[in-house]
């Protein structure tokens, strides 16, 4: 079971921890709830008609309480590589310690990629197609990764696509999530 720290509660964050908590690792997620989905009304996210940035932000929080996922409202101040791992810093001075760190906030999560060494680029941090950054795992998603692109459904979906990325690292093999109906 690995230790996962996600560094926002929008939809790229909240996406990330709950794909990790259905497989039984641990995660905590840092947020203050500032997402910019408070100023959303979603018409175009596939399977839902319309709903405010709002009430979907609470129903994604629900959902991954559900899964008994943390959210700290500390601000994370620092990322640093330790090991194999990472330890953040938050405010107040306590640290926490994972083996993989998804950012998933805006301009404070470009900050602290920069600070652990990710690479950046026209205002973005570089990643590849699992939304891996170039330092071993931390992954960076959402507006981090795609500032003029950012949709909500995008975003959710970069967040599980990082999760799946990490569930299949620790699973030393491809992993899927899906659920299939009771007969």
């Amino acid at each position: 079971m690995a230790r996962v720290i996600v560094v926002g509660d929008g939809p790229a964050g909240l996406s990330a921890a709950l794909f990790l908590a259905r497989s039984d690792h641990d995660v905590i997620v840092y947020g203050q709830d500032e997402t910019a989905m408070h100023y959303a009304l979603l018409r175009n996210y596939l399977g839902v008609d319309e709903i405010d940035g709002t009430d979907f932000q609470e129903r994604a929080r629900a959902q991954v309480a559900d899964y008994d996922v943390p959210v700290d409202e500390r601000e994370v101040e620092r990322v640093e590589r330790d090991g194999d791992g990472f330890t953040v810093t938050v405010a107040g001075g306590d640290r926490d310690r994972a083996d993989y760190v998804i950012l998933a906030g805006g301009k404070a999560a470009q900050r602290l990629a920069e600070q652990v060494g990710a690479e950046r680029a026209d205002g973005r941090v570089v990643v590849d197609t699992e939304y891996a950054t170039g330092v071993d795992g931390l992954y960076a998603v959402g507006r981090v990764a795609r500032p003029d692109r950012s949709q909500a459904i995008i975003s959710a979906g970069a967040g599980a696509t990082a999760a799946l990325d990490v569930l299949a690292r620790e699973a030393g093999r491809a992993v899927t999530d899906w659920d299939t109906p009771d007969d």
